[in-house]
């Protein structure tokens, strides 16, 4: 399992896709520490295949590079050939653009709504362990975010149903949010659902309800996958990450 230490640089160094006017382009990415960003980009780098170092930085001691780079911004950053990307979205677009085939597979999703499925979830479970125990609006806010996602993961998608077929499926068995392969929104929404699952549990007494049959799939499927489960921060990181915000609770 990877720790998470100090602040992770990525040096990715592709001859084929970073060319510039004949000379090899370097892609350097920072990311903060324990955080969902990492792991989100650490299964994109992972599921495309490539090769890349990890080095980790104290940022008490920053390298001359971080330091005059994108001042008063906190990680994650991408440089590109001297183009500074900051926004978290804007690297993801880059490292599909960039790392394409017929070299590296795609990622995209074949279906937009597996993107918008799990938009909200985390926001739902920030409030919940933010607010006071006792107030059951939060609680109910995220049981409903994970009763829309349990209901896309059971209904099929277009893919899954042959109209030429004589049966009827009525309950999804696919492995992930689009398919069973995992995409940029699995990326996405499976290191979210891995802190809150944790977190949920260890400061909330909050389990994700066994009758949400799809979401068990989909997470017991993902722990199967090394691309998700050896990028994960170890359980002990996420309590301590949430250990002040869930004491504040009142």
């Amino acid at each position: 399992m990877i720790k998470y230490i100090g602040l992770y640089h990525f040096t990715i160094s592709e001859p084929r896709y970073a060319l510039v006017d004949g000379f090899s382009a370097e892609t350097q990415c920072f990311l903060r520490d324990k955080t969902r960003s990492s792991e989100m980009l650490f299964m994109v780098l992972w599921l495309k295949g490539v090769k890349f170092t990890v080095t980790t930085v104290d940022m008490r001691k920053k390298p001359a590079e971080l330091k005059d780079l994108a001042p008063g911004t906190n990680p994650p950053f991408l440089l590109y050939n001297g183009t500074l990307k900051t926004d978290f979205i804007k690297i993801e677009e880059f490292l599909e653009q960039t790392l394409a085939p017929p070299r590296y597979p795609h990622l995209s999703p074949l279906n937009k709504e597996s993107f918008d499925v799990g938009a909200d979830i985390f926001a739902k479970f920030s409030a919940f362990i933010k607010n006071n125990p006792n107030n059951t609006f939060h609680e109910k806010n995220l049981l409903r975010e994970f009763k829309r996602l349990d209901d896309y993961l059971n209904s099929p998608l277009p893919e899954e149903i042959d109209h030429n077929s004589r049966e009827n499926i009525t309950v999804s068995k696919r492995k992930f949010l689009d398919g069973d392969r995992l995409t940029l929104a699995d990326c996405n929404l499976l290191p979210k659902l891995h802190v809150i699952r944790v977190a949920a549990k260890k400061y909330c007494n909050f389990d994700i309800p066994a009758e949400f049959t799809g979401v068990w799939r989909y997470l017991q499927n993902a722990y199967e996958r090394e691309e998700f489960k050896q990028t994960c921060p170890a359980d002990i990181e996420i309590e301590k990450a949430y250990f002040t915000v869930a004491n504040q609770r009142k």
